[in-house]
């Protein structure tokens, strides 16, 4: 198969594994372009029997995916785009993490570091995740935004922990180093970042090279069930929040203070709660 000349994606496939490595610098913000691309590549192998395993890492050893684009309000048409057959019953936030979760191959994040917001959203819609110890992280931190999570996550960690630790990571708002989030459920496992690339890889072959059929029947069997109206519940937290002026007035002060910038990335629950305190 010949793959498209894909901006933010870099490819490679070894038998029936497909890694996909995540390459939109400065910080692997999830734009516009990422976001249609990664939903042109899961559509492009969907039907494709000789994937088994798709494998999502980052190019950059110090983010996985930051989170959504903070400036996409600023473009309509980007917004616009986004808005495009998205499935009834979602928002296209949630439509882009779906299309993660609802894939028929068995989908893999391997975490080496920093992922926030829809980041993390993609690393809770895949089948399983794998962190290095020392350098993975997860957060959630939409509420220092005056916003919540609207691309799912408030269902997703509602089937990997407890309400409360749910709870925890929506309004704490912090960043989980990799151990608690193996504890919390979040991720699989947290494994010495030597070890990552070597354990994803043995079991991303070990799955790829089972029998035809079994990928799929165990899919089928372990469906990942989603409360009646629950994403409903969150687009409209999501909405009665976003579009306040207030949050765009936040917003702004977030970005000009550093966010999505590679310095202000590196502890951004602290510069946005800075922003926001000083907003009240």
């Amino acid at each position: 198969m010949t793959e498209p000349n894909y901006k933010t994606l870099q490819i490679s496939r070894r038998k029936r594994v497909v890694t996909v490595s995540i390459n939109n610098p400065p910080i692997n913000v999830l734009d516009l372009t990422l976001m249609r691309e990664l939903r042109s590549f899961l559509a492009s192998v969907r039907d494709d029997s000789e994937t088994r395993v798709i494998v999502f890492e980052s190019a950059d050893p110090e983010f996985f995916v930051a989170h959504v684009d903070m400036t996409l309000g600023e473009r309509p048409d980007d917004l616009a785009e986004l808005q495009r057959d998205v499935p009834t019953g979602l928002n296209p936030f949630q439509a882009f993490a779906e299309a993660v979760r609802g894939q028929p191959q068995v989908t893999i994040v391997k975490l080496a570091g920093l992922a926030r917001g829809g980041g993390a959203e993609i690393v809770a819609a895949a089948d399983m995740a794998f962190a290095a110890e020392d350098r993975g992280g997860l957060a959630q931190c939409e509420a220092l935004m005056g916003i919540i999570p609207g691309g799912g996550a408030t269902q997703y960690l509602s089937q990997r922990m407890t309400r409360g630790r749910a709870l925890e990571v929506i309004l704490g708002a912090d960043m989980f180093d990799a151990k608690t989030a193996e504890r919390y459920g979040w991720i699989n496992r947290a494994l010495p970042a030597d070890e990552l690339d070597g354990f994803v890889a043995r079991l991303a072959n070990n799955i790829a090279a089972l029998p035809d059929g079994v990928v799929a029947a165990a899919k089928r069997a372990v469906p990942p069930e989603i409360e009646e109206n629950g994403f409903a519940r969150e687009t409209e937290g999501w909405m009665s929040l976003v579009f306040q002026p207030s949050v765009g007035q936040l917003m702004a002060g977030q970005l000009k203070a550093g966010a999505q910038t590679r310095d202000g990335e590196r502890d951004l629950e602290s510069l946005l709660r800075n922003v926001m305190e000083r907003s009240a």
